[in-house]
């Protein structure tokens, strides 16, 4: 008999990439997203559950008794109740390592953006206001290099290791914060939190979130940052407090890149949204792990896991 596998959340892999490769396996039914509500229903005869960030609870998988593999397409694993899933003896199987490229590619990105006040430059050409000034270049918003200024990393893992990579070729020095204290054996200079903040011109977020780094960066230590300085966030959100970074952000010239919030999609409410100088912050929807490259590697990950799981069942 043939599998029967439910793709919960399929547009949160592209509606770009070719899931025909699926169908080896079994019967594929694909829902472009999936609320709590309709969850249970879709799954209750699925053999392999495939789910980015839709919720699967204990009730939901005890409810489902064909359900032998569930496949995150995706790296973190909190939208699954994995206690449940052992306990019930559903293998759970997530994708490690396939967005690192693309993260890290991004962080540049936002960087770029903000260091040069390029929406500045891209307005002042497509408004004609270059135009209309008669020189051949514009000064109004000078940008500094990377070289020779102090990047602080917090989350030293796979992704905040190939930033400082990329970093260093640039020339800047690089010091990170090590939020499980125990990743100490990098090559660069291990710094308490409010000593990086305090002296780096760039800080980047790569760490996950939990109790050590909810709201790690708040009204407490956002005053300690200097002039001018760049703080991105491609870790989780929540790890910044979202209201506290807004009134930083008023209060003086810092400027802050945010791929992740702590609510998504954007909340209409959250005071980031208030802020009198935009030209302070740049968000993006989420989509630092999304190149095209990365969500092929990604979908090769969730064949891989699918056949080894089968493979091994026989």
């Amino acid at each position: 008999m043939r599998k029967q596998i439910v793709i919960l959340d399929m547009l949160t892999l592209g509606e770009d990439l070719d899931l025909t490769v699926l169908e080896k396996f079994g019967d594929v039914r694909a829902y472009k997203n999936s609320t709590v509500d309709a969850t249970l229903e879709r799954i209750q005869n699925a053999d392999i559950v495939i789910s980015n960030k839709a919720v699967l609870t204990e009730e939901m998988m005890q409810k489902s008794p064909k359900l032998a593999l569930i496949c995150i397409a995706a790296t973190g694993m909190n939208n699954v109740d994995l206690n449940a899933a052992q306990k019930l003896g559903i293998a759970v199987k997530n994708v490690a390592g396939y967005s690192t490229q693309s993260v890290v590619q991004h962080t540049f990105g936002m960087l770029f953006y903000l260091l040069e006040h390029l929406n500045y430059y891209n307005d002042a050409v497509q408004t004609g206001l270059w135009s209309m000034s008669g020189l051949f270049t514009d000064l109004s918003h000078p940008f500094h290099e990377i070289s020779g200024k102090k990047w602080g990393i917090i989350g030293m893992g796979t992704i905040g290791k190939e930033v400082a990579k990329v970093a260093t070729a640039f020339g800047a020095k690089i010091s990170y914060y090590s939020t499980s204290g125990d990743n100490l054996d990098q090559p660069y200079i291990n710094q308490p939190l409010d000593v990086l903040l305090s002296t780096s011109d760039i800080i980047s977020i790569h760490a996950p979130l939990n109790e050590k780094t909810y709201a790690l960066i708040n009204e407490t230590n956002l005053p300690l940052l200097k002039k001018k300085a760049v703080l991105l966030n491609l870790g989780r959100g929540g790890i910044i407090n979202e209201t506290d970074l807004a009134y930083e952000l008023d209060r003086r010239e810092i400027y802050a890149g945010l791929d992740v919030l702590e609510k998504e999609p954007l909340d209409p409410h959250n005071r980031l949204n208030q802020i009198e100088h935009k030209e302070r912050l740049l968000i993006t929807p989420h989509i630092a792990w999304t190149s095209i490259e990365a969500r092929k590697r990604l979908l090769e990950g969730i064949v891989a896991n699918i056949k080894s799981f089968l493979e091994n069942k026989r």
